[in-house]
């Protein structure tokens, strides 16, 4: 599979989301479009493990410990990634997105098909944070300490994330 670039989101803190102040969203528009089922196996592949199906919440939520990867299965739904003031993002079978820590997400409306797949790197057990979780100096340590993956969940070793995805020294 030939790399593509993905579109990049960046989002500032919205809220009582923190988003991500160092990294963008990436969205993979149509990365398995062919074959979308394949997404879980190519995730875990990747080193992108710790991997479940299912859907995404209907609230705001986000995680401050690890990064997350969601691959479209089947369906279609809105999403807005960033918070309440963040972008809405319509997906469907074969796009995928990529999260990096303490970026919000929600599930606004979805067919009844919908079902994504969902995994984090070196399978990292995730925490669950909603927009009730109000420890902002814990939770931006948290978020900046988060490492970046040694791959793309997409493109393995040579993805573009590891060429985005590149936090300040």
């Amino acid at each position: 599979m030939q790399s593509k670039e993905p579109e990049t989101l960046y989002f500032e803190e919205s809220g009582s989301i923190p988003n991500n102040p160092d990294l963008p969203v990436l969205f993979y528009k149509g990365a398995f479009k062919d074959d979308p089922e394949k997404a879980e196996s190519v995730f875990n592949s990747h080193n992108w493990r710790n991997s479940w199906q299912g859907g995404v919440f209907d609230y705001h939520h986000f995680h401050s410990n690890t990064h997350e990867v969601l691959g479209v299965i089947s369906g279609s739904a809105e999403i807005i990634v960033g918070g309440e003031s963040g972008r809405k993002v319509e997906v469907h079978p074969g796009d995928v997105i990529v999260l990096p820590a303490g970026t919000g997400h929600k599930r606004l409306t979805a067919s009844e098909n919908f079902k994504v797949a969902g995994a984090y790197p070196d399978g990292k057990d995730h925490n669950l944070k909603t927009d009730q979780d109000n420890q902002r100096t814990q939770l931006l340590i948290e978020i900046k300490e988060v490492e970046i993956p040694s791959q793309d969940p997409v493109y393995g070793e040579s993805g573009p994330l590891l060429s985005l995805w590149k936090k300040e020294q």
